[in-house]
């Protein structure tokens, strides 16, 4: 239902850019957005998208990451930019927060995640 791909090992102060292929049938009028989970720590929500194409984000990652969803090819991208160690986890896309927001936890369906590490 939710297939990530993008993850990998950057360096401080470099880009990622995660996708997630989602299933349009079960996610059309969901809101969507990503979510991590760093080492040793709980996880977060981190920014959504809703059906309208409004976008929130979590404090931490305002102005660096950018969420972003296109509809005719049900895919769901985050565009992470100025990346720092603090932004090391495995990031998920998912759908269907108690609230709309960046910082909404937890969601009702996640994928099973792509890991990006940040290390010099």
């Amino acid at each position: 239902d939710l297939v990530e791909c993008g993850g990998g090992p950057v360096q401080p102060g470099g880009s990622l850019r995660l996708s997630c292929r989602y299933s349009a049938s079960k996610y059309l009028t969901d809101c969507m957005g990503w979510i991590r989970h760093p080492p040793g720590k709980p996880g977060e929500g981190v920014a959504s998208i809703d059906v309208h194409g409004r976008t929130s984000y979590v404090d931490s990652v305002k102005g660096r990451f950018t969420i972003s969803k296109d509809i005719s090819t049900n895919t769901l991208y985050l565009q992470m930019d100025n990346l720092t160690a603090e932004d090391t986890a495995l990031y998920s896309c998912a759908a269907d927060p108690p609230v709309c927001v960046g910082w909404a936890w937890p969601y009702r369906s996640s994928g099973q995640g792509t890991q990006v590490t940040v290390s010099s």
